[in-house]
């Protein structure tokens, strides 16, 4: 029997695709593309904003001079041609955030989702890098304690992407893209569901109760009939 292409769970409309492609960020295979990629930046929230404001002064190290400079001219954020609200970016790409640095692994991602696979960031900007990967100012300066502010739900939450609706219905999307070849191919070695893989930031959009509902609806036997 085939899967339907979208669920609701919760009152969000969700893509099947969040809960049967395998994924898993592996930041070694892609250098962090997903921030330099692209013709804008993040989409971020006016709270998200105010947020970032506030991290400004820690994540101000990690930035470059560039960087710095668009954001002294126009601000953290802009509003695009689309009208939405992003992160300012140089140079027509780069997210204003992005820095590079080398990778401190974490512990090997397991496939129940209770540990965060992805890559942890060296805390302090370093002045010899032979292996740079894009990274982001605002993650670094909060997990160095420097800030509270992680990072903005739509980077956190990538590569699903949210869609808003009119009377306030939300859509997730997961958007496949040539530079996540090597996340997908990780995700199939350790058998990692894209939703388990993203349990942090999305408890995070939406709160346990709805993740709870979401992991209960990817154990119904159809799904489980697809995985095998």
């Amino acid at each position: 029997m085939p899967l339907p292409p979208i669920l609701e769970v919760g009152g969000v409309l969700i893509s099947t695709q969040i809960l049967t492609e395998r994924f898993c960020c592996d930041l070694d295979a892609c250098g962090g593309a997903c921030c330099v990629e692209g013709d804008a930046g993040a989409p971020v929230t006016l709270e998200e904003i105010g947020e970032i404001e506030a991290s400004l002064d820690a994540a101000w190290p990690y930035m470059s001079a560039t960087a710095q400079s668009v954001v002294d001219k126009q601000g953290v954020a802009y509003t695009d041609v689309e009208g939405d609200l992003v992160t300012s970016i140089v140079n027509g790409k780069d997210c204003v955030f992005t820095y590079y640095d080398t990778l401190i692994p974490q512990p090997s991602a397991r496939p129940n989702g209770t540990l965060d696979p992805s890559r942890t960031i060296n805390p302090q900007p370093s002045t010899i890098n032979p292996h740079p990967c894009c990274l982001c100012a605002l993650e670094a300066a909060c997990r160095a304690g420097k800030s509270k502010f992680l990072k903005p739900i739509s980077c956190a939450l990538y590569p699903i992407r949210e869609k808003h609706f009119s009377g306030g219905l939300i859509g997730l999307n997961y958007h496949r893209w040539a530079i996540c070849e090597g996340a997908r191919k990780r995700g199939e070695e350790l058998d990692l569901p894209l939703y388990r893989f993203l349990r942090a930031p999305l408890i995070r959009r939406f709160g346990e109760a709805w993740y709870n509902e979401l992991c209960e609806v990817a154990a119904m036997p159809e799904f489980q009939e697809f995985r095998s």
